[in-house]
């Protein structure tokens, strides 16, 4: 007979963004016995607002994970032994008008985290990283990204993201902390910041507004439902090897055409309301991941297909204005036709 897992604290950090508070809730929602200390700076991606619904069941904590001080006494105080580490800065259009804040948090931060960690004497700490630190393929190559291919990041975000990584890694193999890191695909479903292309196109539908459809519109990305994700973190946390990194994929790729295609034919909208926008620079053409160790190893499949998975998305948005409309006004970035600038900044 089986018996169930011993209750424990886990501290999540960026825990009032998108992945992070999509985790909160299935955590809540899959290991109702553990106790869940949430920690997020709450700049203008993170919303106290994502954590509705769980708010009375978890421990919440206004912090940043670049004050060491702050997040020793936390993990000290509520006794955590498991850290899932999702706090970032992500927005790679920002990262091009404001580099050095994503090397503050997510090279300098992590290794904050990292140290209070090491020094409470964590148990296990999970960081999230992306597909983006191995750099882009060609759109007419047949090549995936394996758990050791070469990291080759191209811009500011992805270099910060590769720099938390390698911070990662060195802190298992000097000090012996136990690391699992997971890189995933783009991620997708509700609670998204409404600067994401797909709740970017949604919401601007919706207001009547034309989509930024970038020039390189046929460049793709491979896609994975949030709650998939969510799933295999959790098999990595029982499961995955001290040490080693899974790739979290699907295999589904769509392009930005095929996103503008897909969100205006829910809406019942026509192609005209798409408008083509500059692409940033160092705009990669494609990322694909080699998913097989976690599938072969931990047993992990996505469950969500692509196009249902992005339907009740989309109706997601469409259902729920009240909790977007708010957040229009923080986005930092306007992705102008002719020009890279901050919102507020000659934005239209």
């Amino acid at each position: 007979m089986s018996t169930a897992a011993p209750s424990r604290t886990l501290l999540v950090t960026g825990a009032a963004g998108f992945i992070g508070a999509n985790f909160v809730h299935y955590w809540r929602e899959q290991h109702p016995d553990d106790t869940v200390v949430a920690l997020d700076a709450l700049t203008y991606a993170g919303n106290e607002e994502n954590l509705a619904g769980v708010r009375d069941g978890i421990v919440f904590v206004h912090a940043d994970i670049g004050d060491g001080d702050r997040v020793a006494k936390v993990l000290r105080d509520h006794r955590v032994r498991t850290v899932v580490n999702f706090a970032a800065e992500s927005h790679n259009s920002l990262a091009v008008l404001d580099p050095g804040r994503f090397f503050r948090t997510n090279v300098m931060g992590t290794q904050r985290l990292l140290e209070a960690s090491l020094r409470h004497g964590v148990e296990r700490f999970h960081h999230i990283s992306t597909c983006e630190v191995y750099g882009d393929l060609a759109l007419d190559s047949t090549d995936a990204f394996h758990e050791d291919s070469p990291y080759r990041p191209r811009t500011p975000y992805n270099a910060s993201k590769a720099g938390a990584d390698h911070a990662v890694r060195a802190y298992h193999e000097t000090f012996g902390l136990p690391v699992t890191v997971t890189n995933c695909a783009n991620n997708y479903g509700p609670l998204q910041f409404p600067e994401k292309v797909i709740p970017l196109f949604v919401t601007n539908a919706l207001r009547g507004r034309s989509l930024p459809v970038y020039a390189s519109r046929h460049h793709r990305r491979e896609w994975i439902h949030v709650l998939d994700h969510c799933r295999a973190i959790d098999m990595v946390l029982a499961d995955g090897v001290p040490g080693e990194t899974y790739h979290v994929g699907t295999g589904v790729e769509a392009s930005v055409q095929d996103i503008a295609d897909a969100v205006l034919g829910e809406l019942g909208l026509p192609a005209s309301f798409q408008t083509t926008v500059a692409d940033r620079p160092g705009h990669d053409r494609r990322y694909l991941l080699d998913s097989t160790r976690i599938r072969r190893e931990l047993g992990w499949r996505p469950t969500v297909a692509f196009g249902a998975g992005l339907r009740e998305t989309i109706r997601w948005y469409r259902d729920h204005p009240e909790w977007w409309e708010p957040l229009l006004g923080r986005r930092p970035v306007t992705e102008d036709p002719a020009v890279w600038q901050p919102s507020g900044a000659g934005a239209r």
